[in-house]
């Protein structure tokens, strides 16, 4: 039974991507979807500013800018709800604990460089998208 979400504005950026039930923790919320494009390709898109490549593997990336990836409004934050499970095939979006109906769906991009600034507004927010790893 597919996860009930709702697209609406959002206070960390823009639009964002809400619970419109409560999920349990461990739940396939969304795959990220897109077209499977070689890394040199997304290297392109990124200079022409998309901002929906996703890693896949080692060999692809995903690009999820179309308007079927209903995925791409989840936005960043340093104390994430949500973790991003890879499959042979698909890219999932995952509870990492209980969400409650209404709650922004949020994971931490990982990032490694210290390039766009954060308005997650977590109390341990590192100020920047950026991989925990990462933290100074």
């Amino acid at each position: 039974m597919p996860i009930r979400v709702r697209i609406q504005p959002s206070p960390i950026a823009g639009q964002g991507l809400f619970a419109a039930q409560e999920i349990k923790r461990g739940t396939r919320i969304i795959p990220y979807v897109g077209e499977k494009i070689a890394k040199a390709e997304s290297v392109k898109r990124l200079r022409a500013g998309n901002a929906y490549i996703f890693a896949f593997n080692a060999r692809y990336n995903i690009d999820g800018e179309g308007l079927d990836n209903t995925a791409r409004y989840i936005n960043h934050s340093c104390d994430p709800n949500c973790l991003v499970e890879q499959t042979a095939t698909t890219l999932w979006i995952v509870a990492m604990r209980r969400i409650k109906a209404g709650e922004e769906l949020t994971y931490n991009y990982g990032y490694e460089a210290k390039k766009y600034r954060c308005n997650c507004g977590a109390p341990q927010c590192c100020g920047y998208i950026l991989d925990e790893e990462y933290w100074s």
